[in-house]
C-alpha cells in the first residue's frame, strides 16, 4: 500500500505477521491466554482511526469486521472486544480479541493482567492453516519471510 509504511518495532517485537488484506496487515499477538489478533493499516504515520480518509475508514470497517465475524466463528467466542488505545504503540492499530467467560480475566479488560503465554511456531502454523479460508480471498498470507505466498 504505502512503500513508507513500516511496523512500530514493539508490534514486530510483540506479534506474528499473519498477512495482508487490501488497507491492512494482520498480526497474531504472541499470547495464547486469548486469541488475540491486531489489524494495522499499511499507510505510514497514521496515528487515530479519523486519520484515514472516509475511503480508507470504509476499507478498514469492512476488513475489520470480516475478521470479528471470521475470529468468531473459527474460535466460537462469546463476544469479540475490538479497541484502539495508542497509549504504548501511537501506530495506528486496532485489537481484535476472542473473548469467553471461561478466559483467566473475565470480565476484565486482558491488558496487563497476566503474562504473555507465548505460542509454538507449531501453533502458529496451526492457526494459519485453519483461519486463512475464513478471510475470504482479499486476504494474503504471508509466509515466514515476509513475502506474500504464490
Amino acid at each position: 500500500m504505502d512503500p513508507l509504511f513500516e511496523l512500530d518495532q514493539q508490534l514486530v517485537q510483540d506479534c506474528f505477521i499473519m498477512g495482508d488484506f487490501p488497507l491492512c496487515r494482520l498480526l497474531l499477538l504472541n499470547d495464547t491466554n486469548y486469541p488475540w489478533f491486531i489489524l494495522v493499516p499499511r499507510i505510514a504515520g497514521m496515528e487515530e482511526l479519523h486519520d484515514l480518509t472516509g475511503e480508507q475508514q470504509q476499507q478498514f470497517m469492512q476488513e475489520s469486521s470480516g475478521l470479528a465475524r471470521a475470529l468468531k466463528e473459527h474460535f466460537a467466542g462469546e463476544k469479540m472486544n475490538v479497541a484502539a488505545l495508542g497509549n504504548a504503540v501511537r501506530q495506528l492499530h486496532v485489537h481484535h480479541i476472542v473473548r469467553y467467560s471461561s478466559d483467566k480475566a473475565w470480565p476484565g479488560p486482558v491488558w496487563g493482567r497476566f503474562p504473555a503465554q507465548p505460542y509454538g511456531q507449531n501453533e502458529v502454523n496451526e492457526v494459519m492453516v485453519r483461519l486463512v479460508p475464513l478471510l475470504g480471498e482479499s486476504f494474503q498470507p504471508l509466509n515466514d519471510k515476509g513475502r506474500h505466498y504464490g
